[in-house]
């Protein structure tokens, strides 16, 4: 697939975008989910070696090509890999699945209510490489934790300059300020957000588009502004904790916001289960995700 084709596959495709961009402070409890214990690596090379064995399963099952995963999120080492001999780039597009790149260093302390992306300073060289191996697009986290409207505004700001450095680049970026759901405030801190991002949009430069990857809103439809803005090619949402059954409710209730889930795609995969026993496992998962992000 060329950019046109992916950004087609992602502006209308009929599914969702997995998330397997667990990085270094999430991988141990994410293999510890697959069934995967500390003591079977030592060191991080063998720990990635391990996730990444399991991210090439999940790629290479057949139900992951159904046509109903439209795009994958990666981390930068498994970018860097190969599923089966190939780049794993090229091993999703064969699938016809748009690669995605996680580019954030991780998060900064608390401030202000928020915790803002620590700084980028890996970021352009990250670019360039992401860009030579044939990705689409990015993904960059930032966390929400209270309905404070100085933060909410910085995390906003923050999102759409390194969003700007990145479409420079040749990149589609996709914005992630993740609002956390075990907030008491989310409803009144989701209506500042949605306004900051209004803001953000308006500003942009003419014929650009962003993407963007939000909690799941407490008001269903909260986001409908920005499913039908011109400048946003597509609303995804992350599962933030909740489980595939709630995550799948929540966002059935959200026509137009298709899914981009990690614990909610991968929670019942284990290492020890049969083949037949895992696809069976994964198939399922895909297929209410992606009745999810297809209702309405």
């Amino acid at each position: 697939m060329n950019t046109e084709q992916m950004t087609a596959k992602i502006e209308g495709g009929q599914g969702f975008i997995a998330a397997l961009d667990q990085s270094g402070g999430s991988t141990p409890k994410a293999l510890r989910g697959y069934g995967v214990e500390e003591g079977e690596w030592s060191g991080d090379d063998e720990m990635f070696a391990q996730i990444h064995a399991m991210r090439s399963r999940v790629i290479t099952s057949p139900c992951f090509g159904s046509g109903k995963v439209i795009g994958a999120i990666l981390f930068e080492k498994t970018m860097d890999g190969e599923v089966d001999g190939v780049p794993t780039a090229d091993a999703l597009k064969a699938r016809g699945i748009v690669p995605f790149i996680k580019v954030d260093q991780g998060l900064a302390d608390e401030a202000d209510g928020v915790q803002l992306m620590k700084p980028l300073d890996k970021l352009p060289a990250l670019l360039d490489k992401s860009v030579a191996k044939g990705m689409f697009g990015t993904k960059m986290r930032s966390v929400i934790k209270s309905a404070n409207a100085v933060g909410i505004a910085s995390i906003v700001e923050q999102q759409f300059a390194v969003g700007n450095q990145i479409a420079d680049a040749g990149l589609m970026p996709m914005l992630e300020p993740e609002y956390d759901i075990t907030a008491a405030d989310r409803e009144a801190g989701e209506d500042l957000l949605l306004d900051e991002i209004l803001k953000g949009l308006d500003a942009l430069p003419a014929g650009r588009k962003v993407m963007f990857k939000l909690s799941i809103p407490v008001k269903p439809g909260h986001y409908s502004a920005l499913v039908d803005h011109p400048k946003v090619l597509r609303v995804v949402a992350l599962s933030g904790g909740y489980s595939t059954d709630d995550a799948c409710e929540h966002l059935a209730r959200n026509p137009g916001m298709i899914a981009s889930f990690s614990r909610g795609l991968l929670q019942d995969l284990r290492k020890g289960q049969s083949d037949q026993e895992f696809d069976g496992t994964l198939g399922k998962a895909i297929d209410k995700i992606a009745a999810a992000s297809t209702a309405g």
